[in-house]
């Protein structure tokens, strides 16, 4: 069985990084509608497959975050897309979470769903090659927000997770992300982002999760998209490496990014 830490450091390897093709079955509805194709199993089949077999992917990618409907699946020919991946050594790894939940009535704080069943969720996987999952939560910014509530029950779900597939023998990928939606600073989205992270990494360590065998998958910090500041992207930089730096524990071996509504160009 393959080391947890090994794993995150092939993850992570030097010029690389993960493609995400786990929308759910709404959401690449959408992007399919937008494109006027219809969205059945046969055609996100054929799509998630054209990804897969780019030429020498594996030299850029190093990972695919699945959906369950795929991680299963198989092409017109009967050959399984998890199994062409681990072919051209790419891990094949899941999205394992259940969607957000409100927190309260307000609707506007959320906790991530699917804790309770996340062992049980995980063992078909495990068995069947995965090497890696990944889990989101979600916090906004606003009119006193997001509160400690939000922050110690999302960032307490973040470690039982993590703890949770670290012991299937998978690595977790931490995703606890601080939106750019609202019309706050920069120097506020980076005092929301630090107080989440640093709730997170205590979480972590509570729970005992081998922070070797973890990627952390955050936001960057930007202001909102409705704020009157612009985007100073030298800056926003600045603030991101300073923020991780404080935060983020010298044993992770990995950050791994997500564009967080960012376009391709301003996001690298």
């Amino acid at each position: 069985m393959e080391n947890l830490e090994n794993i995150a450091e092939k993850i992570v390897e030097k010029g690389k990084g993960i493609l995400a093709a786990d929308e759910s079955t709404n959401t690449i509805k959408k992007r399919f509608d937008s494109i006027n194709t219809v969205s059945t199993e046969l055609s996100r089949c054929d799509y998630r497959e054209t990804l897969f077999s780019t030429t020498n992917i594996s030299n850029f990618i190093s990972g695919v975050i699945l959906f369950e409907e795929t991680f299963f699946q198989k092409n017109k020919n009967n050959e399984s897309l998890k199994e062409k991946l681990e072919n051209v050594n790419c891990y094949p790894g899941i999205k394992i979470d259940q969607g957000l939940e409100p927190i309260n009535k307000d609707k506007i704080e959320t906790y991530t769903k699917g804790i309770e069943t996340l062992d049980e969720r995980l063992k078909p996987f495990a068995d069947n090659g995965a090497k890696f999952t990944k889990w989101r939560a979600v916090i906004n910014i606003g009119k006193k927000i997001p509160t400690n509530e939000c922050l110690e029950k999302n960032s307490s779900l973040l470690a039982k997770y993590a703890l949770i597939s670290q012991k299937n023998n998978l690595v977790p990928i931490v995703e606890p992300e601080v939106i750019m939606d609202g019309n706050h600073s920069l120097e506020e989205c980076y005092k929301v982002t630090k107080k989440t992270l640093n709730m997170v990494f205590d979480s972590l360590k509570k729970q005992n999760v081998n922070l070797k065998g973890i990627l952390l998958k955050p936001n960057m910090i930007v202001p909102g998209n409705k704020s009157n500041e612009k985007l100073d992207i030298a800056e926003s930089a600045k603030k991101t490496l300073l923020c991780l730096r404080d935060c983020v524990s010298e044993q992770v071996p990995g950050i791994v990014f997500l564009s967080g509504g960012l376009s391709s160009v301003n996001a690298t």
